[in-house]
């Protein structure tokens, strides 16, 4: 089944993990402090202030209604449900229908959508944003909060008493740079702004362990060259568009002891390629990510079947995979798997 999407949504950059405007927030200083004004201010682990794509932000308490802008990701809702604070969520417009995590994908297609007529961008417009009285909003990438784009800004929602957040790596809208260790921002900065910082850091530490322990047994071994890429996704004028070549999807490879084939084809995140380039390379493996695609295995055969002489081809080498390998609170699961798949041997 074809998921391509349309040209018009791609062009206007909403779909920040489908194009090369994704979630970054590298200006985000992330230090979110708790005041001091008093003991038991400290004990309720509120106010909380910190600076969010130069924006200052403060809490004085969890929020309870909070909207998930879509922005072609499920970093936000992931992470806010694997903190156990899903039930705060009155509107989320994140979904990608499937999840390496068993129970995730059900859980998210289980959450309010506020019943919101969204705009040609796939989300929530200003005055339909308004009229959900939300206390926090967030958004993969400043361009949710762009007054442009139709949408509210983060001061019209601060007048409405609204906070705002942008994830990692948003603020100017440039993925190629995102690491497994942005993952880990969002996750603590959730953890502050809802007051479960334990339950963020003990996330952090298993997920470091797993990675830690999985990148210990391909130490060593050969890093087979890699094909990255979106099953069934148009994103641009060639046969091939949506190959990774940069971003938190090598970080992800280069723990799982692979490198990617395609990291010099472009600039930014995405390499848009034909038939040609792509047939011209020795792809030892391919790593399909799908993305509301019922079936990226099926799109990771055929291509094997299309370039019979790639090492790949010849040893069956690849692995669909969908959230984990995005921000979000589960890479160590990406990591796992594409090293079980690059070296079973070690396993």
């Amino acid at each position: 089944m074809s998921n391509k999407r349309p040209v018009a949504v791609v062009l206007a950059g909403a779909l920040c993990l489908v194009t090369t405007a994704c979630a970054d927030s590298s200006t985000d200083k992330g230090a979110a402090t708790g005041g001091n004004a008093s003991a038991a201010a400290a004990k309720s682990g509120y106010p909380v202030t910190f600076e969010n794509c130069g924006v200052s932000e403060k809490f004085t308490e969890e929020p309870s209604r909070v909207v998930v802008m879509n922005g072609a990701s499920v970093a936000e809702v992931s992470t806010l449900l694997s903190l156990g604070v899903g039930d705060r969520i009155v509107a989320n417009q994140q979904s990608y229908g499937m999840s390496e995590v068993a129970g995730r994908a059900k859980a998210i297609k289980a959450l309010p959508t506020g019943n919101v007529k969204l705009n040609d961008a796939y989300d929530v417009p200003r005055e339909a944003m308004i009229g959900l009285r939300p206390d926090l909003v967030l958004s993969t990438t400043s361009y949710g909060f762009d007054e442009k784009n139709g949408f509210a800004t983060r001061d019209q929602l601060k007048q409405v008493g609204a906070g705002t957040y942008v994830s990692p790596q948003g603020c100017d809208q440039d993925t190629s740079k995102m690491t497994i260790a942005d993952s880990y921002t969002l996750l603590r900065d959730m953890g502050r702004i809802f007051n479960v910082s334990d339950r963020a850091e003990k996330l952090i530490a298993a997920s470091e362990k797993n990675i830690a322990d999985v990148s210990a047994k391909v130490q060593g071994d050969k890093h087979p060259k890699v094909m990255i890429l979106f099953s069934n996704m148009a994103m641009g004028g060639n046969d091939f568009s949506s190959v990774v070549a940069k971003g938190i999807y090598n970080d992800i490879l280069a723990k799982a002891g692979g490198s990617n084939a395609f990291a010099s084809a472009s600039r930014t995140s995405f390499a848009d390629l034909s038939k040609e380039k792509v047939a011209a390379t020795d792809v030892d493996a391919l790593v399909v990510i799908g993305y509301n695609d019922p079936n990226p295995a099926a799109y990771a055969k055929k291509l094997l079947k299309e370039f019979p002489q790639w090492p790949a081809a010849k040893n069956n080498k690849y692995v669909a995979l969908s959230d984990s390998m995005y921000l979000g609170p589960s890479n160590d699961l990406a990591v796992e798997k594409v090293a079980k798949m690059l070296h079973p041997d070690k396993f």
